[in-house]
């Protein structure tokens, strides 16, 4: 292979890793949940010229347009603890919202004693998740109004069925609305069905909005390349908002399958029944509070009649089987990026497939390894070959560089015409590179962002193979084998480009420093292999 093409080759590699290591943002280094400082309500919207809102001092009068509404007491708010084998939700009568969403088998850090992922981010004066309103309606009720509820708590048991918590807020002669949640044992999957009931004897206009409201800390550092904020899927298409540079009352859709708020690994989501008809709204008030609107069509609900709205709600972790059974496309929340998504998907199926029968991701990724270089086992052996090929021609070449050192064209004339009569391929020997690197790009995107790997041990002191070694033993092993492979392999005769591959273990190991410790698992592995099929080239190749 020709000088250029080598420093082509190492130039764009190490550009993207230089890039990643020096100069991308640390991950926040406080976990996925922070303590916010107070805020306060976001202002409810107005009403329009034919809505009346509810009062809180005396009835309305009704005309054509508008339906009368009985006053609604201040209340205490009542708390309902849901307790599955997933997750322990707190609700509210206050809304009928959610206060807390504690994952069971997700904690913050590695500690014995670390607190369980929260997925609810608010303060004592915000509006909380799941807050239901009515817009564009012809009749607007107070989305903090105190409900009813049927029961005190909802505790399921791995082999329990199914179980409903239904809370009830009724506006004699006007309207009764039921919020009805459905709790499953073995799933991170809520359905919430709301049913509107037309007590009054005009006809109702009603377009109900599902808000997920986060506080948004602006002090917490952010990391680049681990979105945390809204998420939706619009049309075929995943995208994100930044939660800090959110405009005021920032519209999409409609065409809305679902959205929600996400981490890196964890998500709520609320997903529409009618994406033709759904729409989003996303804000950020004065004090941080991030809302995300999930609007759906208007209903007209005749005197006497009843309306449905209907919601699924998942709130969990971002594991790909899970969300893929929904069929709505949440799976594509996963980070996995769009042009590499299709090597990272397969990639992260297979790690799965082997650990269900070995138990242990670290060894997963090492079988892996040893799976794909067989793949490319007899490209690398006539890739080995092509460069002691060329390595032979090395004496050629210098006579040929000399002979014509002021004549380019004729040189590289003659240096191919040496290359087809030997019948060598000058770019043969580059090709496990080119071969590895989207291969390294899959297996990065999916041991950073598959929650399969989060906080999963290999053995002593490498406990999370999503996280860099503490120690960065593994690294420096790496760069060593990086550096023995280097020089088993056969040099082109130029000693600028020998001297440049002998650093590259060098810039290899301080990049891979702090890339999740079974990244470096694998690329160890890889070059272990490498060195073997190189020594069995060595000693058996009849070259």
């Amino acid at each position: 292979m020709e000088k250029k093409t080598i420093l082509a080759i190492v130039l764009s590699v190490l550009v993207v890793f230089m890039y990643q290591f020096f100069f991308a943002p640390k991950p926040d280094p406080v976990g996925d949940r922070v303590e916010p400082a107070a805020v306060e309500e976001p202002q409810e919207p107005a009403a329009s010229p034919d809505t009346v809102p509810l009062q809180t001092t005396r009835p309305v009068t009704s005309d054509k347009n508008t339906v009368a509404a009985t006053v609604v007491k201040p209340g205490i708010a009542k708390e309902i603890v849901v307790d599955t084998p997933l997750y322990r939700a707190v609700f509210t009568t206050r809304g009928a919202t959610l206060e807390t969403f504690q994952l069971k088998h997700f904690k913050k850090k590695l500690d014995s004693e670390s607190e369980l992922i929260e997925l609810v981010n608010s303060t004592p004066d915000m509006p909380l998740p799941l807050s239901l309103s009515f817009v564009d309606s012809s009749l607007l009720v107070d989305s903090g109004d105190f409900y009813e509820v049927d029961r005190e708590s909802v505790t399921l048991g791995q082999n329990d069925q199914e179980t409903t918590l239904t809370f009830t807020q009724t506006y004699p002669g006007s309207v009764k609305i039921e919020k009805i949640f459905t709790f499953h044992p073995d799933d991170y999957v809520i359905q919430m069905d709301v049913k509107l009931h037309n007590l009054s004897p005009a006809t109702l206009q009603q377009n109900a909005m599902l808000t997920w409201y986060h506080y948004d800390d602006p002090v917490i550092e952010r990391d680049r390349y681990t979105h945390n904020g809204p998420v939706y899927l619009m049309g075929k298409s995943v995208k994100t908002a930044d939660s800090r540079d959110l405009k005021i009352d920032e519209h999409h859709g409609p065409d809305i399958s679902w959205s929600g708020y996400e981490s890196k690994y964890f998500i709520a989501a609320m997903i529409s029944q009618k994406p033709a008809l759904t729409s989003l709204i996303l804000n950020r008030n004065a004090r941080n509070v991030v809302s995300v609107q999930l609007k759906g069509p208007k209903n007209i609900i005749p005197a006497g009649q009843n309306a449905l709205f209907a919601y699924t709600l998942y709130l969990g972790p971002k594991d790909y089987s899970i969300m893929k059974s929904l069929n709505v496309g949440l799976e594509n929340a996963i980070d996995f990026g769009s042009l590499i998504k299709w090597l990272s998907m397969p990639l992260l199926i297979v790690l799965k497939f082997i650990f269900q029968y070995v138990h242990n991701y670290g060894i997963a990724i090492i079988i892996l390894t040893i799976f794909i270089k067989i793949i490319f086992w007899p490209l690398g052996n006539k890739s080995y070959k092509s460069m002691k090929e060329m390595q032979k021609l090395q004496p050629k070449m210098q006579e040929l560089r000399a002979k014509y050192k002021d004549d380019k064209q004729k040189l590289s004339q003659e240096t191919m015409a040496l290359y087809k009569t030997h019948k060598v391929n000058p770019l043969g020997g580059c090709l496990p590179i080119l071969i590895q690197i989207p291969v390294f790009f899959g297996l990065y995107k999916v041991l950073l962002y598959a929650i399969e790997l989060r906080h999963s041990p290999f053995f002593f002191w490498i406990q999370d193979l999503s996280a860099k070694d503490p120690y960065y033993i593994t690294p420096i092993i790496m760069g060593a084998t990086m550096f023995f492979q280097q020089k088993m392999t056969p040099t082109m005769g130029d000693p600028m480009q020998a001297k440049i591959m002998l650093f590259m273990p060098v810039v290899f190991t301080f990049l891979f420093l702090n890339f999740p410790s079974g990244l470096v698992l694998y690329w160890l592995f890889n070059n272990i292999i490498s060195i073997g099929q190189q020594v069995y080239i060595n000693k058996y190749a009849n070259v």
